[in-house]
């Protein structure tokens, strides 16, 4: 099942809260994404529907093994493509900003492609590519 570009956000924000902060709670989420309680509140409901996430009877909130991977894909799509960007002289507030665009719509063939480029050209700023 296909996940929604607003679902692999949440995931994504639910991993990097998880790195900083735990446990993570859905006021976290609320306060990080600056969504609505309400919002966040019927978000992490579906994503607990569908398997990407599990909630304890405390709040506590944890990436399934399914969860895990889309936010990992995306956070690791986040983070290279913000260090392209940046190596091409892009500020980081631009590169960050743009990166979050991209890295919902980039094929999985581009992607690889530009991990394959930067681990056989290198870039100084460009850390970090498996």
């Amino acid at each position: 099942m296909a996940i929604q570009e607003s679902g692999e956000m949440y995931l994504e924000n639910i991993l990097i809260l998880s790195k900083i902060k735990n446990p993570v709670r859905s006021i976290d989420i609320a306060e990080r994404m600056k969504f609505s309680k309400p919002s966040v509140s019927r978000a992490v409901g579906l994503l607990k529907s569908n398997g990407y996430i599990e909630v304890d009877p405390f709040g506590a909130i944890t990436l399934t093994e399914s969860g895990m991977k889309i936010a990992s894909d995306i956070y690791e799509r986040h983070t290279i493509l913000s260090q392209v960007l940046m190596s091409l002289g892009v500020s980081e507030n631009a590169a960050v900003e743009d990166a979050c665009k991209i890295e919902h719509y980039i094929s999985e063939e581009t992607f690889e492609a530009v991990k394959k480029h930067i681990r056989e050209h290198g870039k100084e700023n460009a850390q970090g590519v498996n």
